[in-house]
């Protein structure tokens, strides 16, 4: 698919905000980055990931080794495995009863950490779209990063539906807290789960029969409110909504807006790029 970045200026740039940074899988904004088009700020605790992250990707992005969180003490639960260290305990006595979880997540050690609240960081500005992946952590940092929220148009957010670490919030906890900072639930990235054990689905420790355990969420900026955006933030909303999303109808909608505020002609243009003729 092409890209909607051809209907704006070359100086149109997104500032991403990563929470949870890895280089372990590709991130969704990658695309952004390739075009010369992102500024990524990121965290990653462990300070010879972060090193990496920097080398890898190198000016004008950055990498940060800070927890981030209510800005207060904490407790990080360190795992056998990188990804599953968290700032909530592993809710072991439950992981152990699906196949392939406990092995992921296994306690190892504990160490205090000092945490940051995202407003408390002068480097973040006016983000466009925040990725967070915490372990269970996600809601106590958004709690402390209205700020950062506020000119965010994307928010992909890892949620769990079950408690796979003590305390943490659920989805329903998560979903109250965006639509109430003037976001709307978009879509989920697929669904995770694992089978109750002893039994194994299809032949593969990894997937579910029916039980759902986690998620990514997708949470856009509320599109019925569009008019309280300017035209760069509603240039952005469609980029994201056609570039990382794929939400043809969204993007119409946006760009929609776009045309009330400017008398631009940007939505049926699109239609026609998007659709000759008619039919997508």
């Amino acid at each position: 698919m092409w890209s909607l970045l051809e209907f704006f200026p070359e100086s149109l740039m997104f500032d991403v905000l990563d929470v949870g940074a890895s280089r372990n899988e590709t991130p969704p904004y990658q695309g952004l980055v390739d075009a010369g088009r992102a500024r990524i700020i990121g965290f990653e605790p462990d300070a010879a990931e972060c090193e990496e992250l920097n080398r890898q990707y190198g000016p004008p992005h950055r990498f940060f080794p800070h927890f981030v969180g209510d800005g207060g003490q904490a407790v990080f639960h360190e795992t056998n495995w990188l990804l599953t260290g968290s700032l909530y305990e592993p809710n072991t006595p439950l992981l152990e009863k699906f196949q392939n979880l406990a092995e992921l997540v296994t306690p190892v050690a504990t160490h205090p950490v000092a945490t940051r609240r995202l407003d408390d960081i002068p480097e973040i500005a006016n983000v466009d779209f925040i990725k967070i992946d915490v372990q269970g952590s996600e809601l106590p940092i958004f709690r402390n990063g209205l700020r950062a929220l506020s000119s965010t148009l994307l928010i992909q957010t890892e949620v769990e539906f079950v408690e796979l670490y003590k305390g943490q919030p659920l989805f329903a906890d998560v979903d109250v807290f965006l639509r109430g900072a003037g976001f709307q639930l978009h879509t989920f990235a697929g669904f995770s789960g694992r089978a109750f054990k002893p039994l194994i689905s299809q032949n593969n420790r990894n997937l579910p029969f029916r039980q759902i355990l986690w998620s990514d969420a997708l949470y856009v900026r509320d599109w019925m409110a569009l008019e309280r955006l300017g035209e760069e933030k509603l240039q952005k909303y469609a980029v994201i909504a056609h570039d990382l999303l794929g939400s043809y109808d969204l993007v119409h909608l946006v760009l929609a807006e776009l045309d009330r505020q400017k008398g631009s002609d940007l939505a049926p243009r699109y239609l026609e790029r998007l659709a000759p003729g008619g039919a997508v």
